[in-house]
């Protein structure tokens, strides 16, 4: 249509100025939303021939999109976690295009109007003290890499930082004096400090003084003083995990990554006692109900509360077969 921008610019605009100057997005959900979208024109490249230049905004409408959301979850076995993931970024793009081409909006309304899929929501993982002692336990401290990854477990375990704020840290992001505390830039660009522990900042203090490896090197490098990889904080993780399954066998049965020690942290406040809210503020959640998956994982809490309670009284029952209607609609 003419004086309307196309799909490309679109796009292009939709990531240079909205996400990068507007929103300030981080590099995590820019990369994201680039993969979705990698991902979409490659699907729309196999079932309409075109080449993703040459589209048009009106090529991606609603069926494309569904078919598209429906591909990922066959072809590629996506979660339908994944799968919503991809259409909160089609989501957010189309948004934006709302703005820019007005005359689209019928179009632009029934891609909005897909609905993120419902799926069933398993309780968060977490491990316990005696499993945390024993990963603590696990790098051979003799070594520097052992030095470096007891720190980093110490202080993801103590402080529930996200994996790409512990790979992110700088040394001066440490205040090692009165009321020791890391500061990061979290989710959102959002600023916020975690009060350290005696031990972790014992713990932080010496791995300070290790030589360094490069100029201004991160807090965490990698053995050559550049940064740790997202892969190789996973993979330092899985080897102690492996090792540490030795003492504690527990572990063997416990897929442990960089955000099961986040949901420890969040599990020793809730135990500690504290409310929703000083956990959401801790983890730096947008919203307390974001916190609510950890009150409902926490059974040793509500075994407190039953103890505290009367339970009602109940007879055991004979059994009465239900009538053949209602039996066939209990199946159902």
């Amino acid at each position: 249509m003419k004086g309307q921008p196309s799909f490309a610019a679109l796009l292009e605009t939709f990531f240079t100025q909205r996400l990068m100057q507007q929103r300030c997005a981080s590099a995590h959900t820019i990369a994201s939303y680039r993969d979705t979208f990698r991902l979409l024109l490659q699907f729309v490249h196999r079932r309409l021939h075109k080449t993703p230049s040459a589209l048009a905004l009106e090529d991606i409408d609603a069926p494309l999109v569904v078919s598209f959301l429906d591909d990922l979850e066959k072809a590629r076995a996506v979660t339908a976690r994944t799968r919503n993931l991809r259409l909160t970024a089609i989501h957010s793009f189309f948004r934006y295009v709302a703005f820019e081409a007005p005359t689209h909006a019928a179009q632009i309304q029934r891609v909005l109007a897909i609905p993120a899929k419902r799926f069933q929501r398993a309780l968060v993982p977490f491990l316990s003290r005696q499993e945390v002692d024993t990963l603590l336990a696990a790098p051979d401290q003799r070594t520097w890499s052992g030095r470096r990854d007891h720190a980093l477990i110490l202080l993801a375990v103590q402080t529930g930082l996200r994996l790409s704020e512990l790979i992110g840290l700088r040394p001066e992001d440490l205040h090692m004096g009165t009321g020791a505390h890391v500061r990061v830039l979290g989710k959102g660009r959002k600023e916020r400090c975690t009060p350290l522990s005696k031990s972790t900042r014992a713990v932080l203090a010496a791995w300070l003084r290790e030589p360094l490896r490069s100029p201004d090197q991160p807090l965490f490098p990698n053995a050559h003083g550049g940064r740790l990889s997202a892969h190789g904080v996973h993979y330092l993780l899985a080897k102690h995990v492996i090792a540490a399954a030795e003492a504690c066998p527990s572990l063997k049965h416990k897929r442990v990554s960089p955000h099961v020690l986040r949901h420890t942290t969040a599990m020793d406040l809730l135990q500690g006692g504290n409310e929703q809210a000083v956990i959401a503020l801790w983890l730096g959640h947008e919203s307390i109900e974001t916190t609510q998956v950890y009150l409902d994982a926490d059974l040793e809490m509500k075994r407190r509360i039953l103890d505290k309670t009367t339970p009602p009284n109940g007879k055991p029952g004979r059994y009465r077969p239900d009538d053949k209607l209602l039996a066939f609609l209990k199946s159902l």
